[in-house]
């Protein structure tokens, strides 16, 4: 029995990880026990913290976190949680990798299947690039300063999750950089690349300047398998992919380290449609998905595995069917959130 915390966040939170998580039940069929964690604006009314510390123990002692959006930036001044409760949870856990899989729907004109991984830890975040104290600052009024912070370990690191990917996948890596005006930041990720290119010798390895690369992708997303990018590179790809793909709710997330790993979809609380049932949950269930895969790999189970695989095939049916009356408005639908649950839970139940 595996112990998986989840949390609702913000937003269109409380409405999609419900989904998930009874997604993840019905799947993976008794081998996982889920709890909830408060974590967000209802933990920071309820608690005076948008990240309570027996909601980081609790996460820090389960085999992963499903993670709601949050309404970053939002919290009072003075939350100990702020301003970025899921960076905090990303640096407390190491979670230096940030997988993001973008494939095009079934109807879509251009067919594609990419996976955008991006750097979690360090880079322009201000939230998570300093020991102590915010990267971010202001010495007057009117001046603002931001530390970009890039190292050669963590470059090391997201490469071999990016190259191990590519090994796996169609055996295609491109990194994206600015190597060009950030020589040193951004020429060293490149160095880095370079270097490990040639212990992959089954990996045809490209790199450009990210701006160049944004324009590819917009023009044959289908040229691409894995794109590396450091953290805020990626950050702009992968919603240009979704973007692609016709919806952020299409886009689900993993964030991961070599001990945990947390399912957080790549869209935001969206506030403007929060309440109206209306939100697209099957980034949300196809992040949870990916978790269960990676505690497959951790723990060689193969139920995981199989449980996940069993919902990817869910949604892919529920894709395929194309029903206006199920799809969500995003999708082109006149559907609901509920009527997207329903579909997906009675494939899962049908597959079993």
């Amino acid at each position: 029995m595996y112990r998986v915390a989840f949390a609702e966040g913000d937003g269109i939170g409380p409405e999609v990880v419900p989904v998930a998580v009874r997604c993840v039940r019905e799947a993976a069929e008794g081998s996982v026990e889920l709890f909830r964690v408060d974590v967000g604006w209802s933990a920071y009314r309820s608690r005076g913290s948008s990240l309570p510390r027996d909601s980081l123990d609790a996460i820090s002692a389960a085999d992963g976190l499903i993670l709601g959006p949050l309404d970053v930036g939002s919290y009072p001044p003075g939350d100990p949680g702020s301003p970025s409760p899921s960076g905090r949870i990303r640096r407390a856990l190491d979670l230096y990798a940030n997988i993001r899989p973008i494939r095009s729907p079934p109807w879509s004109a251009r067919q594609f299947d990419l996976v955008i991984v991006r750097e979690n830890v360090e880079g322009m975040y201000a939230d998570r690039n300093m020991h102590a104290g915010s990267g971010e600052f202001m010495p007057s009024p009117d001046v603002a300063l931001a530390v970009r912070v890039v190292t050669r370990g963590e470059c090391r690191r997201i490469l071999r999750v990016g190259f191990e990917l590519a090994s796996s996948r169609r055996g295609g890596l491109a990194l994206a950089h600015k190597a060009n005006v950030l020589r040193m930041s951004d020429g060293m990720m490149v160095e880095e690349a370079r270097s490990m290119a040639a212990s992959y010798p089954g990996v045809r390895y490209s790199e450009a300047l990210v701006d160049a690369l944004a324009y590819e992708l917009a023009v044959d997303p289908g040229r691409f398998d894995v794109i590396v990018a450091p953290n805020e590179w990626g950050d702009v790809l992968s919603n240009e992919a979704a973007g692609l793909a016709g919806s952020l709710g299409l886009a689900p997330s993993l964030n991961a380290g070599d001990s945990f790993a947390m399912a957080q979809a790549v869209h935001g609380s969206a506030p403007d449609i929060a309440g109206r049932g209306v939100a697209n949950p099957i980034a949300m269930v196809l992040s949870a998905a990916m978790l269960l895969e990676w505690i497959s790999s951790r723990r060689g189970d193969r139920r995981l595995l199989e449980a996940s695989a069993s919902i990817r095939a869910a949604v892919d049916g529920v894709l395929s069917d194309c029903d206006p009356g199920v799809l969500t408005p995003d999708l082109g639908g006149h559907g609901s959130t509920s009527s997207m649950e329903s579909a997906i839970c009675s494939r899962l139940a049908r597959g079993r």
